[in-house]
């Protein structure tokens, strides 16, 4: 009888994975750990067939978080944004001894995080981080190219682009606005290097990239950890991330109203009350969010996360180019679905080693490919449409000609 606690359990992604755990059958017993009791409740209550239960509590209360914890056998933790709770919930199941799988995509604590290996490793424990669509999904598939198609590996670029969820908090927003502020590491020409999002280094870096579904978008600068975590277990000269959200309009308010300092948290005084910017900011993104979703009349959320990997087969160039692309998915599943598959792997044992580790350095990708039929509800291509979905692998050879592969 096997117990998964799943913090943030409530959110567009926790509530996916909750779901999804609760449709499979590797936990007999559900934990949704969360501030928002009543949403938590909610979705423990589609969830059936399990013993579920919720429980409110703060994440960065170490006592409450241990006694939350106690017995289980795995956390899957969704609590985001990461840069503010990653560290401190990693330490606290450090300290409880308990097996760890989280979804972050903050690249500065990520290297904060990889830094606690060695207590993990002295712990006893089994820390899985970055396990959701990137980082996570693009990690393994990036390893499967790598280690499986490729004798050589120049590089690897990852893109992704996403829009239309049924709803998005501040979390998610509060994200992106520190994806913009932060500085963004990319690994070039053999070697780590940093640009700034609104400068020359990063707008130099921005392309279009034409994804199945989505079709053609402009993609900016990503800090997420592939850029990091991978050149450290495979050998390349490039690894970049690009992505952006959907419909653009909305991702261009995003962008201009921190270009104008709204996302500071400094309170003003206006006409004798005090205002914070940041708050400001968030209830007038999504405000304007649900404006520009029926104007553009986007319709419903879809995603795509492509993988573009670059090098030599039997001394002769060699693309793959694989993407996990969906008409009816977006964020939470994208994410949701691989943090549930990680959890799964971790409890099946099939997460190699101790310590902390992205996803490449501890899964084998077709254990990970094995789960997908079963676990990833990816679209199916359409018959005679143009539209498509699904897990799309393609080859170019050195004479530019494509052919799709079967997996």
């Amino acid at each position: 009888m096997a117990k998964v606690v799943i913090l943030g359990g409530s959110g567009a992604v926790g509530s996916v994975a909750a779901r999804t755990l609760g449709e499979q059958d590797t936990f007999s017993e559900i934990v949704i750990g969360d501030l928002n009791f009543a949403q938590a409740k909610k979705v423990a209550a589609g969830i059936k067939g399990k013993k579920v239960s919720v429980k409110k509590v703060d994440v960065l209360d170490p006592g409450k978080l241990k006694a939350l914890v106690k017995g289980c056998d795995l956390v899957l933790n969704c609590t985001g944004p990461f840069y503010r709770f990653a560290k401190p919930i990693m330490k606290t199941m450090i300290q409880a001894k308990v097996n760890y799988v989280d979804v972050n995509d903050d690249v500065d604590v990520t290297l904060e995080v990889l830094e606690m290996d060695a207590v993990a490793k002295k712990a006893g424990i089994k820390a899985l981080i970055g396990m959701g669509s990137s980082p996570g999904a693009t990690n393994i598939i990036a390893k499967m190219a790598a280690t499986t198609l490729l004798d050589e590996t120049d590089s690897i670029d990852i893109f992704h682009a996403h829009g239309g969820e049924p709803f998005e908090g501040e979390g998610v927003i509060g994200h992106r606005f520190h994806c913009m502020s932060i500085d963004i590491p990319m690994f070039l020409d053999g070697r780590l290097q940093y640009v700034k999002y609104f400068e020359p280094g990063g707008i130099a870096l921005r392309e279009r990239f034409a994804f199945p579904i989505l079709g053609e978008v402009l993609l900016y600068p990503y800090p997420h950890p592939e850029q990091v975590t991978i050149p450290r277990f495979i050998k390349c000269n490039r690894v970049t991330n690009k992505g952006s959200v959907l419909p653009e309009p909305y991702y261009d308010l995003t962008k201009d109203i921190f270009r104008l300092g709204l996302a500071s948290r400094q309170a003003l005084e206006v006409k004798g009350k005090k205002v914070v910017p940041y708050e400001f900011a968030m209830a007038y993104i999504i405000r304007e969010r649900e404006r520009i979703l029926k104007e553009t009349k986007f319709g419903s959320q879809r995603g795509c996360v492509s993988v573009v990997v670059k090098g030599k087969k039997d001394g002769k160039y060699r693309e793959f180019r694989a993407h996990l692309a969906s008409q009816s998915q977006a964020l939470g599943e994208g994410t949701g679905i691989p943090a549930a598959m990680g959890a799964i792997l971790m409890q099946q044992g099939k997460v190699q080693g101790f310590g902390v580790m992205p996803p490449e350095a501890c899964l084998n990708p077709m254990d990970f490919l094995a789960l997908v039929p079963k676990v990833m509800k990816l679209d199916r291509k359409k018959e005679g449409g143009k539209a498509f979905g699904g897990i799309i692998v393609e080859q170019v050879d050195e004479n530019g000609v494509v052919k799709k592969l079967d997996i």
